[in-house]
């Protein structure tokens, strides 16, 4: 069976007992902000650039909500959902209608089911409402696709990301700045720094991440220092120290993570509440 032919995003954006909807004068409906996915983008940075379209609001995600597919006059749609933050300004006094959006407006959570057209949409409000407080992003990233162990002579922690990681590597920031990752922590291994060097952020050197200086202990006080640091965090490491990590967080992985793969720890009080799995 055939994917379908149109993937979109969307966010449950929530503010002081408020939710952001817009409305669509095609359409005559009142929704959460969505639109679809460009060429060539991820998924992640789709979700941040159509809700700023569409409300003129900036947000940074959180946990993720249920996605939804149904047919549309193209074939098939799929959205993909987010709880979102405001990240700036919430204030939406000032937007110009348009063709596509002609209403924005926040609206107190227990008026919002009645204004919703879509008994999809309800459901995301549900979702919300089921957990409402804030959460915090860890992400656990394994390096970039790096030379080959056999064919490098030198050190292994000098081994640098081959031309497939660096291609990953670029592509990192648009995912990690959907999240607002402001905090890097890495293994000081060549093909981790080099993984996150995009960035432009401080690269905190942790030794507990590398594949020589890794030990049970190491990481269970780095990970109770991470999930009670209140700041989007991302750590990056190696194929061999992973297990050991993601065990102490609770997640488990049908399959291992890929290079330049990761796995977003959605936390709140020391504890992750929900986790995505994500590919740059």
């Amino acid at each position: 069976m055939s994917g379908p032919e149109i993937v979109a995003a969307g966010a449950v954006v929530a503010r002081k007992g408020r939710v952001l909807l817009v409305h669509r004068p095609k359409y005559g409906d009142w929704s959460f902000p969505k639109g679809k996915q460009e060429r060539g983008e991820h998924i992640v940075a789709t979700c941040v650039r159509e809700v700023e379209e569409e409300t003129g609001v900036r947000v940074r995600l959180g946990r993720p909500l249920q996605s939804f597919e149904y047919p549309v006059a193209a074939g098939r749609k799929l959205v993909h959902y987010w709880c979102a933050r405001v990240d700036g300004d919430a204030d939406v006094s000032s937007y110009s209608p348009n063709a596509e959006i002609d209403g924005v407006a926040w609206v107190p959570v227990e008026e919002a089911a009645s204004r919703l057209s879509y008994t999809h949409d309800r459901a995301l409000l549900e979702q919300h409402l089921a957990f409402p407080k804030r959460t915090w992003p860890l992400v656990v990233l394994r390096h970039g696709a790096a030379c080959p162990r056999d064919e490098w002579t030198d050190d292994d922690r000098l081994r640098p990301l081959a031309s497939e990681g660096k291609a990953q590597a670029a592509a990192l920031p648009a995912v990690l700045e959907a999240y607002g990752v402001s905090r890097l922590v890495s293994s000081p291994s060549k093909r981790c720094t080099q993984t996150l060097r995009r960035m432009r952020l401080p690269i905190e050197r942790e030794p507990a991440l590398s594949e020589e200086g890794c030990s049970s202990s190491a990481v269970g006080d780095l990970l109770h220092e991470a999930l009670a640091n209140r700041s989007a965090t991302v750590l990056c490491t190696h194929r061999p120290v992973l297990p050991e990590i993601l065990d102490r967080l609770g997640v488990t992985l049908d399959e291992p993570l890929d290079p330049g793969e990761m796995v977003v720890c959605h936390h709140r009080g020391g504890q992750v509440v929900a986790v995505e799995r994500v590919c740059p």
